[in-house]
């Protein structure tokens, strides 16, 4: 996959072989299941065969993982790119996580976009950044896979990686109880006579929509609250 640097250079990234995700789902799951204590809804709903796009809202470091071993299709997840250090960079690559430049990295993308061709999932966190997980704005790349890929889209609720009071950068105390909410599969399609560029501003508003009610939702079913503040920095 090419694509040009924000310097004028070419970068290549090719996407991550499937059998990397094999172990990375059933961390998710001892994270989910013995690390934490997680309640996870709207499974059967989740199409068993084909490409996927799980879109999750986005509190703390632990939204991707608990999704991730919360659903029962394995993964590769588009992840910050100043993550892949050290240790946990190590991790993250060996379990075929996609790095992505959220300023725009189209190199990333096309690397997703092949992983959903060969008829399997990414899990993108589209608001971008650790926030109050109301999906208020997502980015367009999320609308950008959905509409090049013909993958489905399927919202994902994640409640309980961060409460009120706690800073973004806090890891949840053991055995707290998260919930993880599937909502129905969305597809998304160009509409006829906009650009591309309003498609894609339609898509993403489309999505937005779609994640914003499953959270929403989420929050009616399981009792569990968003944190009522946002003690977010930008980053």
């Amino acid at each position: 996959m090419i694509a040009s640097a924000p310097d004028g250079s070419t970068r290549k990234r090719n996407a991550p072989a499937a059998w990397r995700t094999w172990w990375s789902r059933p961390l998710g799951r001892i994270l989910d299941h013995v690390t934490y204590r997680t309640a996870v809804y709207g499974k059967p709903g989740i199409p068993r065969e084909g490409a996927v796009i799980f879109a999750a809202n986005h509190l703390s470091y632990l939204d991707g993982p608990v999704m991730v071993g919360a659903s029962p299709r394995y993964m590769h997840v588009l992840v910050r790119d100043t993550m892949f250090k050290g240790f946990l960079g190590w991790v993250l690559h060996a379990s075929g996580q996609i790095p992505i430049d959220r300023a725009g990295d189209r190199a990333a993308l096309q690397a997703a976009k092949a992983v959903l061709e060969r008829g399997e999932c990414i899990g993108i966190l589209p608001e971008g950044t650790r926030g109050s997980g109301d999906a208020a704005s997502v980015n367009s790349g999320v609308a950008w896979l959905a509409l090049n890929s013909g993958a489905v889209v399927v919202p994902v609720a994640v409640l309980g990686t961060r409460v009120t009071g706690e800073h973004k950068d806090n890891i949840p105390p053991l055995r707290r109880k998260f919930s993880v909410t599937f909502g129905d599969p969305l597809r998304i399609e160009r509409v006829p006579g906009l650009s591309g560029r309003a498609s894609m501003d339609a898509a993403a508003e489309q999505i937005r929509a779609a994640l914003a009610r499953n959270v929403r939702e989420a929050i009616e079913q399981t009792g569990q609250e968003l944190p009522a503040d946002d003690k977010v920095d930008n980053d």
